[in-house]
């Protein structure tokens, strides 16, 4: 059996206490736990914030927050809140997929999960995009059973809709063929732009595809 797994990445995550809080912060928060009561379905979520940071840490967001644990490297805080929607977290999970780990760092919310289907992806996103603002996929991978295999999955949203049409074209012209069915002039002429100008959106896509490639 196969499975995906995304990292989605949240710019504008609404009213997240985490995400507020991370926008103060010198580092990342990266400790983050949930749980949500049984009886009326309140969640509880902790996080830990560097020390330097926790004393801004109550004024960054309208949430109340209590400290639980203190030490000369972090403070843990805690605070609780109704079940609802607009929780990325949230929308994510009434799917019936887990997150499995939550970060936050500059104000947006990283958030990581798991599927069998890819189609899933593809409709989380959808969703977190009509409630939230800036939500783009980081990474995306898929687990084989073979070990033999090194597969890597690229988001094409990286591209502009420009370097995408050039990189169609330029393919089905047969521009990266060996012998070349086209050259760069060939495939500026056919969508209308300089060679130069070709060339330089040509850079900047393999640039951005080859970065995810390599990193994943």
């Amino acid at each position: 059996m196969t499975g995906f797994r995304a990292t989605v990445v949240i710019q504008d995550p609404s009213a997240c206490p985490v995400a507020d809080v991370s926008a103060t912060a010198d580092a990342p928060i990266t400790d983050v736990a949930r749980s949500r009561a049984a009886t009326d379905g309140t969640v509880v979520e902790e996080f830990g914030v560097a020390a330097a940071a926790a004393g801004e840490a109550a004024g960054a967001t309208a949430a109340e927050l209590t400290p639980v644990q203190a030490t000369d490297t972090e403070t843990v805080y805690r605070f609780e809140r109704e079940a609802n929607a607009e929780c990325a977290c949230e929308v994510i999970e009434r799917t019936g997929t887990p997150v499995t780990t939550v970060r936050a760092d500059d104000g947006a919310l990283e958030l990581t999960f798991r599927t069998i289907e890819l189609s899933a992806i593809a409709d989380i996103v959808d969703e977190l995009r009509e409630r939230f603002g800036g939500v783009v996929v980081e990474e995306l991978t898929q687990d084989h059973e073979s070990a033999t295999t090194d597969p890597v999955l690229v988001d094409r949203g990286l591209l502009t809709t420009r370097q995408r049409e050039i990189l169609e074209t330029a393919h089905e012209m047969g521009y990266f063929d060996y012998p070349k069915g086209a050259n760069a002039t060939d495939v500026a002429e056919e969508v209308g732009i300089a060679r130069s100008t070709f060339t330089e959106h040509l850079a900047a896509a393999q640039t951005k595809l080859l970065g995810e490639l390599l990193e994943a």
